[in-house]
């Protein structure tokens, strides 16, 4: 994001160093979280916004920390994992849809996009992190009431198979429409809805007794591996590790 418009670092707190004027600006955005880490995955720049979702008082709390040390165990180990694949491939994390718990142990969805940061010479020295909460969907736009139906459609019956043929007939949409107005309406694909439908009634019921093999069936999922899978691939977790997490 910031990094691009800026020159390239001779080293990690070069980069640092002229960022120092625009770090307020990383504060004024209440539903973002802004982050720069080091090789060894600890925080050096953070925004107020991460300080308060790790209940902390000030992001200087945060800084030579790393998510493991500032997030609850089972989650801060996961995406400190993840940093390091970032860090060690340089292949960035992009729109990659999440379900994070946020204080109180309350689950949010946010979209999360990292990348590593590289010096002069092209050695990796660090990486940048960008999370923001899904807002309210742009109920001005003018496809809003064909979307909408789409997305009560998705609400109603993520427990049943969902074809994009059939969200396409209910739009009266071409599937590159339908993926182009899902995405600057809800700021997701309509795939993506479906898995946040399907995986937001799912960590509901984590909460409670059910059997995982019985949560996935209600939740649209014809197998317990199946739901496995698609729950790791959004929260880093299995369902078993996520129930212990939140009930803990």
């Amino acid at each position: 994001m910031f990094p691009a418009l800026l020159p390239t670092p001779r080293d990690l707190p070069d980069l640092l160093g002229s960022l120092t004027q625009i770090a307020p600006l990383l504060d004024a955005m209440p539903g973002v979280v802004f982050f720069i880490k080091d090789m060894q995955a600890r925080y050096v720049l953070a925004n107020q916004t991460l300080a308060q979702r790790c209940g902390l008082k000030s992001k200087d709390d945060l800084l030579g920390k790393t998510a493991a040390e500032v997030f609850p165990a089972r989650f801060g180990s996961l995406y400190t994992e993840q940093d390091r694949q970032v860090m060690s491939g340089g292949n960035p994390l992009s729109d990659q849809l999440e379900l994070h718990l946020y204080p109180g142990r309350e689950p949010g969805w946010c979209l999360t996009h990292k990348l590593a940061l590289r010096d002069m010479k092209g050695a990796i020295i660090g990486m940048a992190g960008i999370s923001y909460d899904l807002l309210a969907p742009q109920a001005s736009h003018p496809a809003y009431q064909k979307l909408a139906s789409v997305d009560a459609h998705i609400r109603q019956h993520y427990a049943q198979p969902i074809a994009l043929s059939d969200l396409t007939a209910i739009a009266g949409l071409s599937v590159a429409q339908l993926e182009r107005h899902c995405k600057r309406i809800f700021q997701l694909t309509p795939r993506q809805m479906i898995h946040k439908a399907r995986l937001g009634a799912a960590s509901q019921l984590l909460a409670g007794e059910l059997p995982i093999t019985e949560i996935a069936l209600r939740c649209g999922y014809t197998d317990h591996s199946a739901f496995s899978r698609q729950f790791k691939a959004l929260t880093g977790l299995s369902p078993t590790a996520y129930r212990e997490g939140i009930t803990a």
